[in-house]
């Protein structure tokens, strides 16, 4: 596994250094090449991911990669998948407590920290890639960030983005919403509680775990991402109906976590690096699942033969009704969470309010005039 990678930007002070190396885990190579001799410092990236996942594995590996080409090697990250140090979810915890000195994964996994983890993700009816892209970056969306991540003891940056996700593979058709019950699906964060509403079970698992829970009925449903990693994971062989658009990720975040610690123990150069490096992430991530969705998708369809569905209007109302309640009510869990809810809402409502005027009907017109 070859996945090592890091930052440059040019000699640092051995000091400064050396505190950097002793804060972020430098690998001991012996005393005659020791790391603060040859001006690397090295940090540990853990991950919500399997190992070289596309799209999801492979961002974390571009963002150290990013980093060490950016830095000329004088930061060096290493990518360890989930399950190589720590589990899935307990990534945060890790690089909270300076177990790791990052992580790469999905905000809404620690809802359990904070409701308002969820937003910096997706929420169900919420931001599209771009608007939570543009609420972030303009908005007001970093700072709130900045202080809810820093309250556990890490900096926070967007580094990937999957773009909108598809409503999931199910073994049965949903055509009522009484399809919905007693449905074990899994699907996470603030979607699940809209499942839980409609009468259904929502199972949290990670990405390894779904296939099989798939395979031996543990669940009926599974919602992912989209058509690229969705026909990585093969569950067009367990559940031949394929849902979309999804209402729960309309444009689904994925970051980075710095240790605080280890943030502030590096030189403003690194610091500008590692947020670039995250930006290119984060752009480039969104431009790659946009084709591969779309390559993916023919695959699904032409080869495999699964059969893609929509859900009724009467279903889309419905969860609309239900996610529009279940997002109000966590944005309103706590103080800070509802400073969290009412940023977000703001800036949904004035994007949507351009996006009413431009993509909307532009889409639109061009399937009318150009046709299937």
């Amino acid at each position: 596994m070859d996945r090592r990678t890091f930052i440059s930007g040019g000699a640092i002070a051995a000091a400064t250094v050396a505190t950097a190396c002793g804060e972020t885990g430098q690998e001991n190579t012996g005393p005659a090449a020791p790391a603060v001799n040859r001006g690397v410092t090295r940090l540990r990236m853990v991950t919500t991911w399997p190992a070289n996942f596309p799209g999801l594995g492979t961002a974390a590996n571009n963002v150290a990669d990013y980093i060490n080409r950016m830095s000329g090697g004088s930061l060096e990250v290493r990518v360890y998948a989930a399950g190589e140090i720590v589990s899935a979810f307990e990534a945060f915890d890790a690089v909270s407590e300076g177990t790791a000195d990052m992580y790469h994964g999905a905000e809404y996994y620690w809802q359990g920290k904070s409701p308002a983890f969820n937003y910096f993700t997706a929420v169900p009816f919420g931001m599209t890639a771009y608007e939570i892209m543009g609420w972030v970056e303009y908005g007001g969306g970093q700072a709130l960030w900045d202080e809810l991540s820093g309250g556990f003891n890490i900096k926070p940056f967007q580094a990937g983005n999957s773009g909108h996700q598809m409503g999931g593979w199910f073994k049965r058709e949903i055509n009522t919403l009484d399809d919905f019950q007693g449905l074990r699906m899994r699907i996470p964060g603030l979607g699940g509680n809209v499942l839980r509403e409609l009468g259904g079970a929502a199972v949290t698992l990670s990405g390894g775990e779904i296939y099989p829970a798939l395979q031996n009925g543990t669940i009926d449903a599974t919602e992912w991402v989209g058509p690229w990693n969705d026909l990585a994971f093969g569950f067009y062989r367990e559940a031949p109906f394929y849902y979309g658009p999804g209402f729960h990720e309309p444009g689904a975040c994925l970051s980075v976590g710095i240790n605080r610690g280890v943030w502030d123990g590096l030189a403003d150069d690194h610091k500008a690096i590692i947020a670039s490096a995250c930006r290119t992430a984060n752009n480039l991530s969104l431009a790659e699942f946009q084709y591969q969705n779309a390559l993916a998708l023919d695959v699904l369809l032409n080869e495999h033969g699964v059969q893609l569905r929509h859900f009724s209007d009467e279903i889309w109302e419905q969860i609309g009704t239900i996610s529009e309640q279940v997002v109000a009510d966590t944005g309103n869990a706590d103080p800070f969470t509802r400073q969290v809810y009412d940023s977000y809402l703001d800036a949904r409502d004035k994007m949507r309010g351009w996006g009413r005027i431009s993509e909307l009907p532009y889409m639109a017109q061009r399937e009318r005039v150009l046709g299937g």
